[in-house]
């Protein structure tokens, strides 16, 4: 009996609003356990079932309705529609696009409720990794239907839009919120990450080299070979990576707290707002809806480059990733307002170095698997571009501080590299569909 009644208790101190005090509901538990014990019962099976009732809808209006964003989630089933009846791929492509937008960012909303179960370090890593589910998802869809160029440029742009873009607008809305002070991050992450980010360009720029340069043993098959080879290398260069960070130097990568009486009272009062359960289970729905919509909006890609009469570069490299780093883009802004910049770097750097050190070569392994001649020859005008910015975001990381102005600098420079891509031709004659070599 003692047990029941203090199941009871702490059930009606959580879940019954009608009660005034913990006080007077400690009475009414009591007096319903001495006199009416079958009441008791009922009343409780009714708390049950209610709590079983209300969280699954509590929940749904988190995820679905609160926030503002979700007002753009109907434009996904209005693109599938479309799809079937009308045939513009136009249209299709443009609601596909604001369709899986709030998708995205509803993503990111999810890996950080989970993040409160894991601890900051795994749960950066989450964040970057479901922040970049959509692309990968993408990716896959077009390398399945042989659309290699897509891929490599969706995957390239990707990789600049959360460098100079997402990295550009926390920099500067977060210097423009904290501008009476500097902001600073640990610098010791962060030329780790702008090493990695050195290497990956390595990697995509031999095989470039080497089939521009007219220097292969073996024309078409060197280049390809040379690409599979080092993406294994990369491969495993991030899983050690991952082993350094999570295991043998953990404390590198502690972030640096000048006032850290605000920092623990921020944590304090950041409470999440879904369980773990939920969490997850959002995190698989979100991304089987964005798997759907992914399909629609590959295959709209050509029709709408030419009913919008916009390069496929433009749209591969520019659109396409500023939808899939919606989740990147709110959450470094958020973090570096409330001046956490070292969530901020793992949210935007962390991610780039995921995609050039992770996602990349594993599509590659993917096109080899599937008979895909998927490779790191970016092309020269892609290549040289993402060197020139990692160069320049180095440079801005190396004093391990940040302002408004640096935010501006590279903002102004990801809108000098979209100029640049929409007028910029692919020289491939066939930008799409690429037939089977090997």
């Amino acid at each position: 009996m003692g047990s029941i009644e203090e199941k009871i208790d702490l059930e009606s101190d959580e879940e019954i609003p009608f009660s005034t005090s913990q006080g007077t509901r400690k009475v009414h538990s009591f007096d319903f356990e001495t006199s009416h014990i079958g009441s008791h019962a009922a009343l409780s099976n009714s708390w049950i079932f209610k709590k079983m009732r209300t969280a699954p809808l509590r929940s749904v209006y988190i995820v679905l309705i609160k926030a503002k964003i979700n007002m753009l989630l109907p434009f996904g089933p209005l693109a599938i529609l479309l799809h079937y009846l009308t045939g513009k791929h136009g249209w299709v492509f443009f609601f596909s696009l604001l369709g899986i937008t709030p998708l995205a960012e509803r993503l990111g909303f999810a890996t950080e409720q989970l993040a409160f179960y894991t601890g900051a370090t795994v749960g950066g890593l989450l964040n970057a990794t479901f922040g970049n589910a959509t692309e990968m998802i993408i990716s896959m869809y077009a390398l399945k239907h042989g659309m290699i160029r897509v891929v490599q440029q969706s995957l390239l742009g990707s990789i600049l839009s959360n460098m100079l873009l997402v990295l550009g607008c926390a920099f500067f809305t977060g210097g423009i919120k904290n501008h009476t002070k500097v902001q600073e991050f640990n610098k010791a992450a962060a030329l780790v990450n702008s090493g990695l980010l050195l290497m990956a360009v390595m990697g995509l720029m031999f095989p470039a080299v080497l089939h521009f340069t007219h220097t292969e043993v073996h024309f078409g098959k060197s280049e390809l070979a040379l690409s599979r080879f080092s993406s294994c290398i990369m491969l495993v260069a991030y899983a050690s990576y991952l082993f350094f960070q999570l295991k043998s130097q953990p404390s590198l990568y502690s972030p640096i707290d000048e006032d850290t009486e605000k920092i623990e009272e921020d944590s304090d009062e950041d409470v999440p707002e879904l369980t773990q359960r939920e969490a997850i289970g959002w995190l698989a729905i979100l991304t089987l809806w964005v798997s759907v919509l992914s399909g629609y909006l590959v295959d709209a890609i050509e029709g709408a480059s030419e009913s919008l009469n916009m390069p496929v570069a433009f749209i591969s490299v520019i659109l396409l990733p500023i939808v899939g780093n919606a989740a990147e883009h709110a959450s470094a802004i958020m973090f570096a307002i409330k001046n956490k910049l070292d969530i901020t770097i793992g949210v935007a750097i962390g991610s780039s170095t995921q995609i050039s050190m992770f996602v990349i070569p594993f599509c590659v392994v993917v096109g080899w698997v599937m008979g895909q001649p998927m490779d790191l020859n970016f092309q020269l005008f892609e290549t040289a571009t993402l060197f020139i910015a990692v160069l320049v975001v180095a440079f801005m990381l190396q004093e391990g501080t940040s302002n408004y102005f640096k935010g501006l600098m590279l903002i102004l420079c990801y809108l000098i590299v979209a100029a640049s891509f929409f007028v910029h031709v692919d020289p491939t004659k066939d930008l799409y569909i690429v037939n089977d070599i090997v």
